[in-house]
Protein backbone atom coordinates (compact mmCIF):
# COMPACT_ATOMS: atom_id res chain seq x y z
CA UNK A 1 0.00 0.00 0.00
CA UNK A 2 1.10 3.31 -0.30
CA UNK A 3 -0.87 6.64 1.25
CA UNK A 4 0.28 10.09 -0.10
CA UNK A 5 -0.70 12.76 2.19
CA UNK A 6 -1.52 16.33 0.83
CA UNK A 7 -1.56 18.96 2.77
CA UNK A 8 -1.97 21.77 0.19
CA UNK A 9 -5.32 20.05 -1.41
CA UNK A 10 -6.21 18.32 2.15
CA UNK A 11 -6.04 15.06 0.21
CA UNK A 12 -4.77 11.41 0.96
CA UNK A 13 -4.49 8.92 -1.79
CA UNK A 14 -3.90 5.35 -1.37
CA UNK A 15 -3.06 3.02 -3.80
CA UNK A 16 -2.91 -0.69 -3.44
CA UNK A 17 -3.03 -3.59 -5.78
CA UNK A 18 -6.74 -4.64 -4.79
CA UNK A 19 -8.94 -1.36 -4.75
CA UNK A 20 -6.35 0.30 -7.06
CA UNK A 21 -6.26 4.09 -6.33
CA UNK A 22 -8.55 6.48 -4.78
CA UNK A 23 -8.45 9.78 -2.98
CA UNK A 24 -10.48 11.09 -0.31
CA UNK A 25 -10.49 13.82 2.15
CA UNK A 26 -7.86 14.37 4.33
CA UNK A 27 -9.99 15.91 7.19
CA UNK A 28 -12.90 12.78 7.26
CA UNK A 29 -13.65 9.66 8.85
CA UNK A 30 -12.00 7.86 6.78
CA UNK A 31 -9.16 9.33 6.38
CA UNK A 32 -8.76 9.11 10.47
CA UNK A 33 -9.20 5.63 10.20
CA UNK A 34 -6.94 4.86 7.57
CA UNK A 35 -3.71 6.88 8.73
CA UNK A 36 -4.97 5.26 12.43
CA UNK A 37 -4.48 1.89 11.34
CA UNK A 38 -0.39 2.61 10.14
CA UNK A 39 -0.17 4.64 13.46
CA UNK A 40 -1.58 1.44 15.77
CA UNK A 41 0.72 -0.78 14.08
CA UNK A 42 3.82 1.45 14.12
CA UNK A 43 3.36 2.30 17.29
CA UNK A 44 3.06 -1.18 18.77
CA UNK A 45 6.48 -1.89 17.00
CA UNK A 46 8.33 1.12 18.87
CA UNK A 47 6.72 0.47 22.00
CA UNK A 48 4.02 3.07 23.03
CA UNK A 49 2.28 1.67 25.23
CA UNK A 50 5.15 0.93 26.95
CA UNK A 51 5.80 4.70 28.34
CA UNK A 52 3.09 5.25 30.49
CA UNK A 53 2.17 4.26 34.35
CA UNK A 54 -0.44 4.62 36.62
CA UNK A 55 -0.42 5.87 40.32
CA UNK A 56 3.28 5.00 40.28
CA UNK A 57 3.61 1.64 38.24
CA UNK A 58 3.92 1.04 34.71
CA UNK A 59 0.28 0.29 32.63
CA UNK A 60 1.75 -1.06 29.35
CA UNK A 61 -1.66 -0.48 27.89
CA UNK A 62 -3.17 1.63 24.97
CA UNK A 63 -4.65 4.53 26.85
CA UNK A 64 -7.83 4.87 24.82
CA UNK A 65 -8.02 1.50 25.56
CA UNK A 66 -8.64 2.17 29.37
CA UNK A 67 -11.01 4.89 28.96
CA UNK A 68 -13.12 2.62 27.40
CA UNK A 69 -12.54 -0.31 30.35
CA UNK A 70 -13.63 2.99 32.67
CA UNK A 71 -16.57 4.03 31.24
CA UNK A 72 -17.53 0.12 31.22
CA UNK A 73 -17.30 -0.07 34.75
CA UNK A 74 -18.79 3.12 35.81
CA UNK A 75 -21.66 1.45 33.95
CA UNK A 76 -21.77 -1.87 34.82
CA UNK A 77 -20.46 -1.43 38.66
CA UNK A 78 -19.00 -4.90 38.89
CA UNK A 79 -18.56 -6.47 42.53
CA UNK A 80 -15.46 -8.46 41.15
CA UNK A 81 -13.22 -7.53 38.25
CA UNK A 82 -11.16 -10.83 37.63
CA UNK A 83 -7.58 -9.61 35.61
CA UNK A 84 -5.35 -12.53 34.59
CA UNK A 85 -2.22 -10.80 33.50
CA UNK A 86 -0.55 -8.73 36.40
CA UNK A 87 2.84 -7.75 35.29
CA UNK A 88 4.19 -4.42 36.90
CA UNK A 89 0.99 -3.94 38.59
CA UNK A 90 -0.88 -0.90 36.54
CA UNK A 91 -3.68 -2.32 35.73
CA UNK A 92 -5.00 -3.79 38.79
CA UNK A 93 -3.90 -0.34 40.64
CA UNK A 94 -6.04 1.49 38.05
CA UNK A 95 -9.11 -0.89 38.49
CA UNK A 96 -8.72 -0.55 42.09
CA UNK A 97 -8.95 3.15 41.72
CA UNK A 98 -12.10 3.00 40.06
CA UNK A 99 -13.69 1.12 43.01
CA UNK A 100 -12.64 3.32 45.22
CA UNK A 101 -14.36 6.23 43.56
CA UNK A 102 -17.13 4.32 42.81
CA UNK A 103 -17.51 2.90 46.15
CA UNK A 104 -18.31 -0.38 45.32
CA UNK A 105 -15.99 -3.41 43.87
CA UNK A 106 -12.16 -5.39 44.41
CA UNK A 107 -9.44 -6.67 41.95
CA UNK A 108 -8.27 -10.01 41.58
CA UNK A 109 -4.96 -10.20 39.86
CA UNK A 110 -3.68 -13.55 38.74
CA UNK A 111 -0.26 -14.19 37.03
CA UNK A 112 2.02 -16.85 36.06
CA UNK A 113 4.84 -15.49 37.90
CA UNK A 114 4.53 -12.00 39.92
CA UNK A 115 8.27 -10.97 40.22
CA UNK A 116 8.64 -10.02 44.01
CA UNK A 117 9.98 -6.04 42.87
CA UNK A 118 6.27 -5.91 41.50
CA UNK A 119 4.46 -7.91 44.26
CA UNK A 120 5.93 -5.20 46.71
CA UNK A 121 5.06 -2.42 45.19
CA UNK A 122 1.81 -3.37 44.55
CA UNK A 123 0.84 -4.83 48.35
CA UNK A 124 2.58 -1.81 49.28
CA UNK A 125 0.13 1.02 47.17
CA UNK A 126 -2.25 3.10 49.18
CA UNK A 127 -5.22 0.86 46.94
CA UNK A 128 -3.68 -2.51 47.60
CA UNK A 129 -6.53 -3.39 50.44
CA UNK A 130 -8.68 -3.37 47.43
CA UNK A 131 -6.93 -6.25 45.30
CA UNK A 132 -5.52 -10.07 45.79
CA UNK A 133 -3.39 -11.02 44.21
CA UNK A 134 -2.80 -14.80 43.13
CA UNK A 135 0.54 -16.62 41.30
CA UNK A 136 -0.25 -19.17 39.14
CA UNK A 137 -1.41 -20.25 35.63
CA UNK A 138 -4.55 -19.04 35.28
CA UNK A 139 -6.27 -22.16 33.76
CA UNK A 140 -5.21 -24.31 36.29
CA UNK A 141 -7.77 -26.33 38.40
CA UNK A 142 -6.67 -25.46 41.87
CA UNK A 143 -6.01 -21.70 41.16
CA UNK A 144 -9.41 -21.41 39.55
CA UNK A 145 -10.88 -22.76 42.77
CA UNK A 146 -9.25 -20.10 44.90
CA UNK A 147 -10.50 -17.33 42.58
CA UNK A 148 -13.93 -18.94 42.93
CA UNK A 149 -13.86 -18.95 46.64
CA UNK A 150 -13.03 -15.15 46.38
CA UNK A 151 -16.49 -14.75 44.60
CA UNK A 152 -19.81 -14.62 46.13
CA UNK A 153 -22.47 -15.89 44.11
CA UNK A 154 -24.37 -12.48 44.12
CA UNK A 155 -21.69 -10.78 42.87
CA UNK A 156 -21.48 -9.01 39.75
CA UNK A 157 -18.21 -9.93 37.97
CA UNK A 158 -16.58 -8.88 34.83
CA UNK A 159 -13.07 -10.63 33.79
CA UNK A 160 -10.76 -9.31 31.54
CA UNK A 161 -8.20 -11.49 29.76
CA UNK A 162 -4.34 -10.14 29.35
CA UNK A 163 -2.13 -13.06 30.11
CA UNK A 164 -0.73 -15.41 27.69
CA UNK A 165 -2.05 -14.46 24.36
CA UNK A 166 -2.02 -17.40 22.41
CA UNK A 167 -4.91 -19.01 20.85
CA UNK A 168 -4.91 -22.27 22.93
CA UNK A 169 -4.78 -20.22 26.16
CA UNK A 170 -6.85 -17.54 25.90
CA UNK A 171 -9.15 -19.89 24.62
CA UNK A 172 -8.69 -21.92 27.55
CA UNK A 173 -9.07 -19.00 30.01
CA UNK A 174 -12.37 -18.09 28.07
CA UNK A 175 -13.89 -21.45 28.76
CA UNK A 176 -12.45 -21.39 32.64
CA UNK A 177 -13.64 -17.55 33.31
CA UNK A 178 -16.73 -17.00 31.55
CA UNK A 179 -19.08 -19.50 33.91
CA UNK A 180 -18.14 -16.45 36.60
CA UNK A 181 -19.24 -13.51 34.57
CA UNK A 182 -22.29 -11.96 35.47
CA UNK A 183 -25.66 -11.83 33.13
CA UNK A 184 -24.98 -8.33 31.42
CA UNK A 185 -21.81 -7.84 32.25
CA UNK A 186 -18.03 -8.79 29.88
CA UNK A 187 -15.28 -10.99 29.71
CA UNK A 188 -12.53 -8.76 27.88
CA UNK A 189 -9.76 -10.89 25.76
CA UNK A 190 -7.22 -8.34 25.15
CA UNK A 191 -4.57 -7.58 22.09
CA UNK A 192 -6.28 -9.25 19.56
CA UNK A 193 -4.06 -6.22 17.63
CA UNK A 194 -1.69 -9.58 17.56
CA UNK A 195 -3.73 -10.40 14.04
CA UNK A 196 -2.88 -6.64 12.57
CA UNK A 197 0.94 -6.89 13.41
CA UNK A 198 1.91 -9.95 12.20
CA UNK A 199 4.03 -8.52 9.40
CA UNK A 200 5.80 -5.37 11.75
CA UNK A 201 9.37 -6.28 12.66
CA UNK A 202 8.63 -7.02 16.11
CA UNK A 203 5.41 -9.38 14.80
CA UNK A 204 5.27 -12.80 14.28
CA UNK A 205 4.11 -14.83 11.23
CA UNK A 206 2.31 -17.10 12.85
CA UNK A 207 -0.31 -14.41 14.93
CA UNK A 208 -2.01 -14.29 11.91
CA UNK A 209 -4.14 -17.22 13.47
CA UNK A 210 -2.13 -17.45 16.72
CA UNK A 211 -4.30 -14.85 18.22
CA UNK A 212 -6.89 -13.69 20.70
CA UNK A 213 -9.45 -12.89 18.45
CA UNK A 214 -9.46 -16.44 16.60
CA UNK A 215 -9.82 -17.74 19.98
CA UNK A 216 -12.98 -15.52 20.69
CA UNK A 217 -14.38 -16.29 17.25
CA UNK A 218 -14.28 -20.04 18.33
CA UNK A 219 -15.54 -19.82 21.62
CA UNK A 220 -18.70 -17.70 20.47
CA UNK A 221 -19.45 -20.66 18.19
CA UNK A 222 -19.96 -23.04 21.37
CA UNK A 223 -21.24 -20.54 23.42
CA UNK A 224 -24.45 -18.75 22.70
CA UNK A 225 -25.20 -17.51 25.95
CA UNK A 226 -22.05 -14.78 25.14
CA UNK A 227 -22.09 -12.31 22.34
CA UNK A 228 -19.32 -9.93 20.64
CA UNK A 229 -20.62 -6.37 21.29
CA UNK A 230 -18.44 -3.32 21.64
CA UNK A 231 -19.66 -1.16 24.39
CA UNK A 232 -21.38 1.93 23.05
CA UNK A 233 -19.28 5.09 23.88
CA UNK A 234 -21.26 7.22 26.29
CA UNK A 235 -20.27 10.59 24.88
CA UNK A 236 -19.66 10.71 20.83
CA UNK A 237 -20.12 14.71 19.44
CA UNK A 238 -17.84 13.16 16.50
CA UNK A 239 -18.35 11.35 12.78
CA UNK A 240 -16.76 8.40 14.42
CA UNK A 241 -17.82 5.33 15.21
CA UNK A 242 -15.86 2.86 16.19
CA UNK A 243 -12.10 2.87 18.59
CA UNK A 244 -8.64 3.07 17.76
CA UNK A 245 -7.61 0.44 20.18
CA UNK A 246 -5.30 -2.78 21.54
CA UNK A 247 -8.49 -4.73 21.44
CA UNK A 248 -10.38 -5.34 18.80
CA UNK A 249 -13.00 -8.18 18.50
CA UNK A 250 -12.37 -8.59 22.55
CA UNK A 251 -15.85 -7.64 24.21
CA UNK A 252 -17.91 -10.48 24.58
CA UNK A 253 -20.99 -9.95 26.55
CA UNK A 254 -22.76 -12.30 28.50
CA UNK A 255 -26.92 -12.04 27.43
CA UNK A 256 -29.18 -10.92 30.34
Amino acid sequence: MKITIDTDQNSLCCQDQVAGERKIPLYSPEAFYLLSEWWIKIGWNEKYAYTFSWLGRPIIQLPADMFRMQEILYRIQPDVIIETGVAHGGSVIFYAGLCKVSGIGRVIGIDIEIRPRNREAIENHPLASYITLFEGNSTARELLAKVKDCVKESDRVLVVLDSCHTKQHVRSELEAYAPLVSPGSYIVATDGIMKEIFAVPRGMANWQWDNPCTAVREFLQDHPEFVLEEPEWNFNESQLVRDVTFWPNAWLKKRS
